[in-house]
């Protein structure tokens, strides 16, 4: 072929595994671009042909308006259509298109873009829906490489980044915020105790944001092979992607705001489900947790010292000899009767399951899971056996639609007949302990759903298949409760099965600054249920770096505490060197009450506070879950205009229309923040600050800064131990004078009622004038709350009013301070206040 080119590489060692010699050889390399494009045609109404003279091929799809995908074939043949991140109940609306050409170019054209094919090469550009404004333009053509001995190694696309554009997103990343200059790849890997820079970690998320000049846009590299990302690290002017083998599989998803970018990519790779109410409360985990006995005094010692707390988590230690699916008997007797009093005190149970099976002959889970040859092999024939915590194990093939639904079902013992509510999935990337690289080699083969593949495809999805597989069981077993999962390891589109964490962090301060950033990026990437372990995994915090991190993580939607504790019983059979560690250590107790009464106090006030946004937080879910709306949102998502914004990483908003400004630093006795556009009132005492602007804050012991957008209305629940404690007779609407739109969703927090319209979805409408205050309130839906009136509080009213009005009813209100307070009915039309005139 004209495009291909061949050449002798520098003779390379080949690997004694595989050759079981240690000759030297030259290995050839074939390489593909484009040549001249001859022939365009229509494949169907949507995707789109383009052929070059050397037989490579493009292939664009057109989604929708906005959405088109590329897809490159270096000899004309494109691989079977298939994907793991993409949403399969993604329903595509056709638009109308134009397509067409002149000597230069061919064409489509959309209702809100532009694309151009070079006939020289395939290179492709994109405008604005008026033509004129370049949005994103190839740099150089399409790149693929095949070796003799891999195959397909290298896919790459290149993309120019002109001065000024900035790029966000990557998911699992502890950079800075801002891509641009950085070289990043993804690869699921174990990473205890990372460090700031650190790269790969747990999680790949191939998709990440670009602006410049106020317009945005989206880039999805659909490829489950190592990829890595260059945002022109050489100053060149360039922005590249590129894949270790597979397809050249790429979604362009134009905005330009990057919120609709947002929510066109959870579109695309799937929006998850509401959670149940309880997982959204505060969660208490440790390595570990036992006998029984300790279990129950935690429970106990949350509700006597007032501390609202709803889920409890056993660690490793609850197995018998780390079998998943266990229990040791020796430390708990009567499981479903511990749980079944922990459920009685308002307590959840989550476990750990691994994906590493203990190699036992007498052990079920191993003996079924042969009989059904659910494990994956190795290209010799062999079975994959390795340490994890286990000293030998084998792995089932999360690829295998038959091993998914074998793997849910082995939950049924723990959730159906023992009444553990939630699972927690670890070691997934999958990890394997004492070998290079920490995870299966290359040459353990998976189905992938009917297209075999070796672990360079697979390895990236291993986590995100048994979160599946996981997700999938529990629905099947109880299919009139929502699934609570998490899961450490995944890939894009992994949202619709799992909760994610940030694995194995530290207690540092710098760890603390990596979880704000960390949350940050996953939420914009389409990880909105995503948290950290509070206080960090890894070594002791203090009191002061404890509660500012959970003063932070009110604001994070799992709220964890996590640490490796000082019990290390049994464990040095797996990973001696790595126990003795937290041995020397001396690691402790991390509950809210370890450092102290002074910050037991606090800890006990953040923990509130959470609880009293349940109803705020819960309607930012069921947001996501409508639009993909992030809960968590930096700042470039929310003013994409303002330069500032754009390099600000400390503040984010959490939902909407509140924003958090977390203390990142010890002994600081004051914050600095920014406050983007528009007007912003202290949360807690009204105070109203213009935005846009650089502003100093007391940084109290009691709480970080908080502010709520102008014209919000804030739902607020009484203060509860946990989730359905009380059936309240009011709540609360804090109420910021302005003029926004706001919502809250309810339902019965669990099931799916919801789905046959057993929910309530409130809009309120808030108007100022110069005499006058008002809010609407609109309702949809058949769910009533157990409440019968709302407790309204209005801050920064400007006038004194004279009267207040609900309904066209004259009620009784009480002012103080531009602060003022009034009880209307839950049911109300509308609430004025106005001036006497």
């Amino acid at each position: 072929m004209a495009g291909q080119t061949h050449k002798e590489h520098i003779p390379q060692l080949v690997n004694d595994e595989e050759t079981g010699t240690g000759e030297r050889y030259p290995d050839i390399y074939h390489e593909y671009r484009p040549g001249k494009a001859v022939m365009q045609y229509q494949e169907k109404d949507d995707i789109f042909v383009y052929e070059s003279d050397n037989g490579v091929a493009l292939k664009v799809e057109v989604l929708s308006g906005h959405i088109l995908r590329f897809r490159y074939a270096p000899e004309g043949r494109f691989e079977r259509d298939f994907s793991y991140a993409t949403d399969p109940a993604a329903r595509r609306t056709l638009p109308r298109v134009m397509i067409g050409g002149d000597e230069t170019h061919f064409f489509i054209h959309t209702p809100n873009l532009r694309c151009r094919i070079s006939k020289q090469d395939l290179r492709a550009s994109i405008y604005d829906v008026g033509g004129q404004q370049l949005v994103c333009e190839d740099a150089e053509p399409f790149y693929c490489r095949r070796t003799i001995m891999k195959g397909t190694d290298r896919v790459k696309v290149a993309k120019k980044a002109p001065a000024g554009e900035a790029f966000f997103g990557l998911g699992d990343k502890t950079g800075p915020a801002n891509l641009r200059g950085q070289r990043l790849q993804n690869w699921n890997t174990d990473s205890f105790s990372f460090k700031k820079g650190q790269d790969p970690l747990y999680r790949s998320i191939p998709f990440y944001y670009a602006v410049a000049g106020g317009r945005g846009y989206g880039i999805f590299l659909n490829n489950t092979y190592r990829t890595h990302f260059d945002f022109d690290s050489e100053q060149q002017g360039t922005a590249s992607f590129r894949a270790d083998g597979g397809e050249m599989d790429y979604y362009f998803i134009y905005g330009p705001a990057l919120m609709d970018v947002a929510r066109r990519y959870a579109w695309l790779t799937g929006r998850p489900e509401l959670p149940p109410l309880w997982a959204l409360g505060f969660h208490q985990c440790r390595w570990s947790y036992y006998p029984e006995s300790r279990v129950m005094e935690l429970a106990q010692e949350f509700r006597s010292r007032q501390i609202p707390c709803d889920a409890i988590y056993l660690d490793i230690d609850y197995m018998d000899g780390y079998r998943c699916f266990t229990w040791n008997k020796g430390h708990f007797p009567d499981p479903a009767g511990m749980i079944s009093k922990l459920r009685g005190q308002g307590f959840q149970t989550v476990v750990m399951i691994d994906p590493g099976i203990r190699v036992d002959p007498e052990y079920k889970v191993y003996k079924e899971g042969l009989e059904k040859d659910a494990f994956a092999y190795r290209s010799t024939g062999e079975l994959m056996r390795g340490p994890v915590w286990p000293p030998d194990c084998v792995f089932p093939d999360f690829t295998r639609p038959d091993v998914r639904e074998w793997w849910g079902g082995l939950y049924e013992g723990l959730y159906r007949k023992d009444g553990v509510s939630g699972f927690w999935n670890d070691m997934n990337e999958p990890a394997v302990f004492k070998v290079e690289g920490a995870t299966c080699p290359d040459n353990v083969l998976h189905h992938y759903d009917g297209a075999p593949s070796d672990h360079r495809k697979a390895h990236n999805i291993y986590g995100q298949q048994m979160s599946r597989a996981t997700y999938e069981g529990l629905k099947r077993l109880k299919p009139d409760k929502r699934p609570f999962v998490l899961t450490r390891a995944t890939f894009s589109g992994g949202q619709r099965f799992a909760s994610v964490w940030t694995g194995d962090n530290a207690a540092t301060w710098e760890h603390l600054r990596l979880a704000n950033l960390q949350c940050q990026r996953l939420s914009a990437s389409g990880f909105s249920f995503v948290g950290t372990d509070i206080g960090g995994f890894d070594k002791q915090p203090d009191g002061e770096l404890f509660i500012r991190w959970l003063q932070l993580a009110v604001f994070h939607p799992l709220f964890r505490v996590h640490s490796m504790g000082n019990n290390v019983d049994g464990a040095a059979e797996a990973e001696a060197e790595f126990i003795q560690a937290a041995e020397r250590e001396n690691r402790l107790d991390q509950e809210p009450w370890s450092f102290g009464e002074e910050n037991t106090a606090l800890a006990r006030k953040a923990i509130e506070l959470r609880y009293q946004l349940l109803p705020y937080m819960y309607t930012a879910f069921h947001q996501n879950v409508q639009t993909g709306a992030p809960v968590i949102r930096s700042l470039f998502l929310y003013s994409q205009e303002d330069p500032v914004s754009l390099e600000r990483e400390e503040e984010f908003l959490f939902g909407g229309h509140l924003l958090v400004s977390p203390v990142l630093e010890p002994g600081v006795e004051a914050v600095k923040a920014y406050l983007p556009p528009g007007r912003w009132y202290d949360y807690h005492e009204g105070t109203l600050y213009e935005g846009k602007q650089m502003a100093t804050f007391p940084a109290r012991p009691d709480g970080i800064p908080v502010f709520a957008r102008s014209g919000a209305v804030i739902p607020n629940y009484p203060i509860q131990q946990y989730v359905g404690e009380k059936q309240f007779e009011s709540i609360a609407l804090r109420v910021y004078h302005g003029e926004e739109k706001s919502e809250l969703y309810e339902d019965a927090g669990d099931g799916y009622g919801y789905v046959q319209g057993q929910y309530k979805h409130r809009i309120f409408t808030t108007k100022a004038g110069p005499n006058t205050f008002s809010m609407v309130q609109e309702t949809t839906g058949a769910y009533q709350p157990s409440y019968r009136s709302f407790q309204v509080i209005l801050f920064g009213l400007p006038f004194q009013a004279g009267r207040c009005v609900v309904d066209g009813k004259e009620v009784l209100f009480k002012q103080k301070d531009r602060q003022v307070r009034v009880e209307t009915p839950e049911g109300f039309g509308e609430i004025q206040f106005q001036v006497i005139q």
